[in-house]
Formats: C-alpha cells, sequence, structure tokens
C-alpha cells in the first residue's frame, strides 16, 4: 500500500480472501478505506468495489464495530451484477487513537526521554515548575510545554487513557503529583515514577498513610523501564520507552481482544 496511508487516520484495509465463479478481481486482492472512500488498491472496481466501500464506511461510523468482520455475496442477488460469482472479503479496522504521553519533570532524564517519544506516533506533555528547563527541550509538532508552579494541580486536565510517568527533582516534588494521579486516574494507561526499589517503598509508605487502598497503590510502577542499559540519561530513556511500547501494545491486544 502507498504512503497516502496515514497512522494518524482511521481506515480499513478489506482482503478477497475466498470465491466461486467469475469474479473481477484475483484472490487476495486489497483496498483501502477511509470515511471520504478509497484510498488505495482495489477489490475489483465497479459495484462489488461500491458496495464493499460502503460497508466499510459504515464500519468506521460505528465505534463499537468489531475489528475484523467476514461477509460473502452472491454477485447476482446481492450485488446485482452479471458475474454469476460469489465473494468473500474480511474488514479489518484500524482506528487512529491518539497516543498521549505526559511527562512531569524536565530534568536530565526527561531532556533525553521527550525529543526521543516526539519521534513517535504520540503526542507529549511535558510539565515542569523551571521554564528555563522546559525550553532547553526541542519544539515539536507532538509535544506541549507547561511550566506551573504546583504540577498536581494539572493532574485534573488530563484522561485516563494517558500514559503518566514522573521524573521531577525528587521524592518530594513526585509524591503530591502521584498522589493526585491515583486519586483521579488509578485506571490510566500507565503510571510510572522514576527510581529505585527503596524509593518505591517510601512512596508507597506515604500513600498508605494518606488512605490509598492498597488497590490503587498497586498501580504505579516504580522503579520504571526495562531491565537493561546502565543509568545514564540517554540509556535510562531508552529502558522507559521501551516499556511504554510494550505497555502501549499489550493494552492494544487486549482491547482487540475483548471486541472479537
Amino acid at each position: 500500500m502507498s504512503d497516502k496511508i496515514s497512522g494518524q487516520q482511521d481506515f480499513v484495509l478489506i482482503t478477497l480472501i475466498d470465491y466461486k465463479g467469475s469474479v473481477p478481481q484475483a484472490l487476495g486482492a486489497k483496498a483501502v478505506v477511509n470515511e471520504k472512500g478509497l484510498l488505495d488498491g482495489t477489490v475489483g472496481g465497479g459495484k462489488v468495489e461500491a458496495r464493499a466501500i460502503e460497508f466499510a464506511q459504515d464500519i468506521l461510523k460505528k465505534s463499537d464495530s468489531p475489528v475484523c468482520q467476514m461477509v460473502t455475496w452472491n454477485l447476482t442477488t446481492d450485488i446485482k451484477m452479471t458475474c454469476g460469482g460469489v465473494v468473500t472479503f474480511l474488514f479489518e479496522v484500524s482506528r487512529n487513537k491518539p497516543w498521549k504521553i505526559v511527562v512531569f519533570g524536565a530534568g536530565h532524564v526527561a531532556q533525553e526521554l521527550v525529543p526521543l517519544l516526539t519521534k513517535l506516533n504520540c503526542h507529549v506533555t511535558c510539565i515542569d515548575q523551571r521554564s528555563e528547563w522546559l525550553e532547553k527541550i526541542p519544539q515539536a509538532a507532538n509535544l506541549v510545554k507547561k511550566q506551573a508552579e504546583h504540577p498536581k494541580d494539572l493532574v485534573q486536565n488530563f484522561s485516563n487513557d494517558c500514559f503518566f510517568v514522573l521524573m521531577t527533582q525528587g521524592h518530594a516534588n513526585d509524591l503530591p503529583i502521584l498522589a493526585e494521579i491515583l486519586k483521579q486516574h488509578h485506571e490510566a494507561a500507565y503510571i510510572g515514577v522514576i527510581g529505585s526499589k527503596t524509593k518505591a517503598l517510601s512512596l508507597k509508605s506515604n500513600l498508605q498513610k494518606m488512605d490509598f487502598t492498597e488497590e490503587q497503590i498497586e498501580k504505579f510502577n516504580c522503579p520504571i523501564g526495562l531491565d537493561f542499559g546502565n543509568n545514564t540519561p540517554i540509556e535510562i530513556s531508552y529502558s522507559v520507552i521501551a516499556q511504554l511500547l510494550q505497555q502501549r501494545d499489550h493494552l492494544a491486544l487486549s482491547t482487540a481482544a475483548a471486541r472479537v
């Protein structure tokens, strides 16, 4: 398929997976359709393709449509063609749901992490009390930088599908932000705090004293990142991104399985 297909749009991939008799395309023929119509490829042209395009567009209009559907049409009775064949199409839905990552802190690790994140198909928000540190992070089309005297006050502006990464100046700054996230978004896609196992125990102890439940406390990750590399900011960043990608893909698979 061509570069006309972008990860920024919803589309349906149509594949001719079976046929009987006379049909206008070969087995395996593919077409890509978005809400406006045919983007690329062909599954036969004419009436059968028009019906497939219409069917695909109807799928995109319904947010609860299954991610995969198989449809069989008799070209004579269903499509009103004279071919006399039977076709079976597989309709596979790809929806672009923005991957939202919120990074609290613009320190040394964030200086490496945030620019790397902006190279991915995601939307990044970076928040810090220090405007001078935020200014050091290069601008990007998918990056929003926010200076806030009390970063925890911005937690309410985000949704449960966000990935939250906390890497502020230390425990005292991370704790109020983490507490606010757990109050408002304990079902968030990902909550992670940079630090050691000792810091994790300290955070959990503090949260217990703040009357958070064990279920809420278990929702955050600390340390963060996959277990590879050293403790330099760049290698920490790669390990954190690997974990974020791993969690993103796990959630996508779980959601797809639930909808089939």
